[in-house]
């Protein structure tokens, strides 16, 4: 019979593998040459979208919790953060590297004229030291820091939602969907606050 920590083990463990699927998926169409008329565009934006549904469905799990008195979904939020993490790195790096073609010059002459390029960076910043510190160690050193510096990831999520909102130019519904989902998220968690201050 599994133990009930091994099939925590086993459940991180397959969350994990179906996080990297789209990343392989993206690997394959790109040396397959199936992305399209601009591939390295194609590739930004789709790394660009998983890096943001990690990050949505990390914070949807304290509204989950809330919702169903259950706190097990907790344990799979680090997991869904460093995937967010690792999606977001793939995207600035497709980016400056091939975007850019590394050039330091490019990236200092195109990021002041793009208020959205602004915004995507300043998300990535945060989510920087979010990575770093994820690990219990930290949040044992860190102690009640740790959760003061753990709520960047809502700045980081706003100004994500708001960097491909601005980057999209005709159709926003997708963008919109995202806002809409990050507003419902921190609605429960705000409305959630009060009233466990008010008992």
């Amino acid at each position: 019979m599994v133990s009930s920590r091994n099939k925590t083990r086993i459940l991180k463990a397959l969350l994990i593998f179906l996080g990297l699927v789209p990343a392989l998926l993206l690997l394959q169409a790109t040396l397959n040459e199936q992305l399209g008329a601009n591939p390295i565009q194609t590739l930004h934006f789709r790394l660009g979208d998983w890096a943001l549904r990690f990050l949505l469905l990390g914070l949807a799990l304290t509204p989950i919790k809330i919702i169903t008195k259950q706190a097990w979904p907790l344990r799979y939020r680090r997991i869904l953060g460093l995937l967010a993490f690792f999606y977001a790195s793939l995207h600035v790096l497709v980016y400056v590297v091939l975007d850019l073609s590394g050039s330091w010059t490019a990236f200092v002459d195109e990021v002041p004229k793009s208020p959205y390029i602004l915004l995507g960076l300043l998300s990535y910043t945060l989510l920087v030291p979010l990575a770093v510190t994820s690990t219990k160690y930290f949040q044992r050193r860190l102690a009640k820091r740790w959760f003061v510096l753990h709520s960047l990831v809502y700045f980081a999520a706003l100004s994500a939602c708001l960097h491909y909102m601005w980057l999209v130019k005709l159709d926003i519904s997708l963008p919109l969907l995202y806002m809409g989902l990050l507003v419902i998220l921190l609605s429960i968690r705000v409305v959630n606050f009060y009233r466990n201050r008010m008992v």
